[in-house]
C-alpha cells in the first residue's frame, strides 16, 4: 500500500475499505495527480477509476489545505453524478471535507445551502456549471475561488460531440475567472487515441503543462491492431425479430440479473411489454421516462435477483445497478468503444466472467454484430475526435460571456478563452454578425447580450442558452399527478382507429386528454394496445468507414472470434449468397442489375459516400441519399464516363450540400451567418480521408442478368 497519500486515507483504505492493496492503476496515480500533473486515467467500467482519481486529488486538498470549493467534478449524466455522491461523500469526510451535488434536479433550498457554506466538491454538469456561471443569483467570483483541480468522469462521452466544445469552453472560462491553471483529470474507458485524447482535455494548457495517460490495468495498448481481444464469454445468436428475442431472453439465465441494451428507446418499450407478457419481472430504463420512473426502476433492479432491466445506452455507463450476471445485445451497438462499456458491467464479482450475448433480430443486424466484433477481435478501439468547425459554440459561449460579465470589452473577449481554437481572433467574422442582427449590442467599445439573444434564448433566465443539443419537442405524460416520461408528438396526431394508446414504462396507457397549449398528455392504464415512437434531432447518421469494412470482412468470410450458434452461422450464410454480387476481395464493384440501378458498391460508410456523391455530382444519381455501403451512379453512366470523372476527383473533393431545413437540429445556427452554419453542418457530414481512400481502390463493372 502506498505511503503518498494522506495518512487518514490510507487508514480507512486498509481498515474502512478492508482493501488490502490498490489495483495497479490506483498505485500509478498517485504520484502524478499528487504534483499536480494533468492526467488521463484509463480502465475498463467497474475498473477503480474514481477511486484512482479522489484519493489523491483529497491527498492533496489535506496536505495543501485548501479552501472552500476547490475540485468540480464533472460527469455527463445526472443519474451517474447521483449514483457517485454517496460514495465521494463518504471518501471526503475521511479527511473532514464536504462534497455537494449540483444539476437540474437539485431544490433551490439546497443550492441557497451551497452557496451559504461551499463544499469542497462539487459534483456537476458542464450545463449546470455554466448556469452558475452566467446565474445572477451566483458570486462565481467568490465561489469559484478556491478552485484548484477539475475531475471529468467518462471524458471520452464529451470529446466525440458538441459537449465537449462546450466542456472545454467553460473550463478555460473558469481557468480565466481564477486567474491561475486547473489542473485537469480525465477518467475514460477503453479509447484509441488515448494522448490525443488527454491532449484534447487540456485544452489550451496543452504543451505547456505536465500530463501523463495511466493505463496499467490495461492487457494491450488501446488501439493496437492485432492484440488479443480481452477474455470474455461472447456469443452471437440469430433470432429474426423482437418476439423471437424475447423468448429467448425469458427461457434462458433463469434466477439470475440480467440487463439488456437496445438502441433505441422505442425497441426498448417494445421488448420490455414483450418480457412482461412472459411473465419475466421487468424493468426499463431510458432518457424518455421520468426522473423518478429511472430512479425507481434501477433502484427495484439493484436489489432484485430474477429479472431484466431493458436498456438504452443510459446504463453504458458506470451507473451502478448492482451485480450484473449477464448482458445481452439486441443487435449491436454503434461502435466498438460502446461495446467495451457494456462488456464492462459484467464480471465484477470473484469469480465471474465478463460476458455478452448478442441477439440479431434480422440478417443486416447479423451481419453488424459480427463486424463489430470482427474489429474488437483486432484489438480496434475507435479514436475520439472532436467535432469539427463549432462555430455555433463559438456564438454560444460568446453569449454566455456577456452573461457572465454583464459586458466584456470588442478587443479583449478572446482572452477569457486563454487563445484556445475556435474561440480566438478566428471567431470575429461570428462576434461582427451577432453585433449586426441584435443578438450583441456594442457600445462604448464593450458589448453586451442584445434583444436578438433576449427574444431566442432569455426563457426561463437563459436556461436555453446551457445546453447544446435541440431536444425533440416532446409531450409529458402525466397518470394522475405522476409523470411517467416524455413522448413524441406523432404518437398523438397520428390517424388511428379506435381509442389512442400509448406505450410507455412497457406498459400500455390510453390517453384521457392533451393539453396541446403546455404540451401535456393525461393516461390511464390500459390492458394492451400501445404504441411507442421517438424521433431523434440533430444527430449523423450511418455508419463509420471502419466497421462498414468490417461487415464487407464478413460477408467476403470472416468470421468473429466469438462462439456463433448454427442460426447465426446459417443465416451468415445466407447473407453472404444474397449480397455476394456486392463484394470483392479485389477491391470495390459497380453493379447494374436487371432493373438497371447501377448502383458503386464502396462499402465506405455515409459520410464517405456522402462526400463522394457530392463530388461526383456529375455521375451520382441526382435523387438519391448516399447509403453507408453504396452510392447510386446515372444509370447511363459506362466504364469509360465513370474513369474519366474520378480521374481528378482526389483533388477536387468537396463538402456535401446542406439543406436549410438540416440546420434546424444544429442548435445555435440561427446566431450564424447562414453560409456559416451550412459549412458547419457539411462539414460533419463529410469524411474525405475515406472518400479519397475509395477513389484509390480498384473498382471493376458487373452486370447481372
Amino acid at each position: 500500500m502506498s505511503t503518498e497519500l494522506d495518512p487518514a486515507v490510507l487508514h480507512h483504505v486498509v481498515n474502512t475499505l478492508g482493501w488490502p492493496d490498490l489495483r495497479p492503476l490506483q498505485r500509478a496515480a498517485i504520484e502524478p495527480l499528487v504534483a499536480g500533473d494533468d492526467a488521463l486515467l484509463l480502465a475498463p467500467t467497474a475498473g477503480g477509476k474514481t477511486e484512482a482519481a479522489s484519493f489523491p486529488i483529497l491527498t492533496r486538498m489535506s496536505t495543501e489545505r485548501w479552501n472552500g470549493t476547490s475540485v468540480l467534478y464533472l460527469c455527463p449524466l445526472k443519474a451517474l453524478l447521483n449514483n457517485l455522491e454517496p460514495r465521494l461523500e463518504r471518501y471526503a469526510g475521511w479527511v473532514g471535507r464536504r462534497v455537494a451535488l449540483w444539476h437540474g434536479d437539485t431544490s433551490q433550498g439546497r443550492r441557497k445551502n451551497i452557496l451559504a457554506d461551499r463544499p469542497d466538491i462539487l459534483l456537476t454538469t458542464p450545463e449546470s456549471l455554466e448556469s452558475m456561471l452566467v446565474s445572477t443569483k451566483v458570486d462565481h467570483r467568490a465561489f469559484f475561488a478556491g478552485l484548484r483541480t477539475v475531475i471529468v468522469d467518462e471524458v471520452h462521452a464529451f470529446a466525440g460531440d458538441d459537449r465537449g466544445w462546450h466542456l472545454l469552453a467553460v473550463l478555460e472560462r473558469l481557468t480565466h475567472l481564477v486567474g491561475r491553471p486547473l489542473q485537469r483529470v480525465g477518467l475514460s474507458a477503453t479509447v484509441g487515441n488515448p494522448e490525443q485524447l488527454l491532449e484534447w482535455l487540456q485544452g489550451a494548457g496543452a504543451g505547456t503543462r505536465p500530463a501523463e495517460v495511466i493505463s496499467p490495468d490495461l492487457p494491450t495498448a488501446p488501439a493496437s491492431v492485432g492484440a488479443e481481444p480481452p477474455p470474455g464469454d461472447i456469443e452471437l445468436d440469430y433470432v429474426g425479430s423482437l418476439q423471437n428475442a424475447a423468448k429467448v431472453i425469458a427461457a434462458l439465465h433463469a434466477g439470475e440479473k440480467r440487463l439488456v441494451f437496445c438502441e433505441a428507446r422505442q425497441t426498448v418499450e417494445e421488448l420490455g411489454a414483450l418480457l412482461r407478457g412472459h411473465g419475466i419481472t421487468t424493468f426499463l430504463s431510458h432518457a424518455s421516462l421520468s426522473t423518478d420512473e429511472r430512479r425507481r426502476s434501477e433502484a427495484a433492479f439493484a436489489e432484485a435477483r430474477d429479472c431484466v432491466i431493458v436498456s438504452t445506452s443510459t446504463l453504458e455507463l458506470g451507473i451502478d445497478v448492482g451485480d450484473l450476471d449477464r448482458v445481452i445485445q439486441i443487435g449491436a451497438p454503434s461502435t466498438v468503444a460502446s461495446f467495451l462499456q457494456r462488456l464492462g458491467r459484467t464480471g465484477r464479482r470473484a469469480g465471474s466472467v465478463r460476458n455478452c450475448l448478442f441477439l440479431a433480430v434480422s440478417g443486416e443486424s447479423l451481419v453488424r454484430a459480427a463486424a463489430l466484433l470482427e474489429l474488437w477481435g483486432r484489438g480496434w478501439v475507435e479514436p475520439i475526435t472532436p467535432t469539427p468547425e463549432p462555430r455555433h459554440i463559438v456564438a454560444q459561449q460568446l453569449m454566455a460571456l456577456c452573461l457572465q460579465e454583464h459586458r466584456i470589452g470588442d478587443q479583449l473577449w478572446p482572452s477569457s478563452w486563454n487563445g484556445l481554437a475556435p474561440f480566438d481572433r478566428s471567431a470575429e467574422p461570428i462576434v461582427r454578425h451577432l453585433a449586426r442582427e441584435g443578438y450583441l449590442d456594442e457600445d462604448g467599445g464593450m458589448y453586451f447580450i442584445g434583444p436578438e439573444a433576449e427574444k431566442r434564448f432569455g426563457q426561463r433566465h437563459f436556461m436555453n442558452m446551457t445546453a447544446v443539443f435541440l431536444g425533440p419537442p416532446e409531450f409529458v405524460v402525466l397518470a394522475g399527478r405522476d409523470e411517467l416520461g416524455k413522448v413524441d408528438p406523432s404518437v398523438l396526431t397520428e390517424e388511428i382507429p379506435g381509442p389512442r394508446r400509448l406505450l410507455l414504462g412497457g406498459r400500455s396507457w390510453q390517453v384521457t386528454y392533451v393539453d396541446w397549449k403546455r404540451r401535456r398528455c393525461f393516461v390511464e392504464p390500459a390492458d394492451s394496445g400501445g404504441r411507442a415512437r421517438w424521433t431523434s434531432m440533430g444527430g449523423i447518421a450511418g455508419t463509420g468507414f471502419e466497421l462498414t469494412r468490417a461487415m464487407r470482412d464478413v460477408l467476403l468470410g470472416a468470421d468473429p472470434p466469438v462462439r456463433m450458434t448454427r442460426r447465426a452461422r446459417d443465416q451468415l450464410s445466407v447473407q453472404r449468397e444474397e449480397n455476394a454480387s456486392a463484394v470483392h476481395p479485389g477491391g470495390n464493384v459497380i453493379v447494374r442489375a436487371d432493373n438497371q440501378d447501377l448502383r458503386w458498391w464502396t462499402w465506405a460508410g455515409y459520410r464517405a459516400n456522402a462526400t463522394l456523391n457530392a463530388t461526383l455530382s456529375e455521375i451520382t444519381d441526382p435523387l438519391q441519399r448516399p447509403s453507408d455501403q453504396f452510392i447510386r451512379l446515372r444509370e447511363n453512366i459506362t466504364p469509360v464516363a465513370w474513369r474519366e470523372a474520378i480521374a481528378d476527383a482526389a483533388e477536387r473533393l468537396c463538402l456535401p450540400e446542406v439543406s436549410k431545413q438540416a440546420l434546424d437540429g444544429l442548435k445555435f445556427s440561427v446566431a450564424l451567418p447562414e453560409p456559416l452554419a451550412r459549412a458547419t453542418l457539411a462539414s460533419r457530414l463529410a469524411d474525405l480521408p475515406s472518400a479519397c481512400r475509395v477513389l484509390g481502390e480498384p473498382s471493376r463493372f458487373v452486370s447481372i442478368i
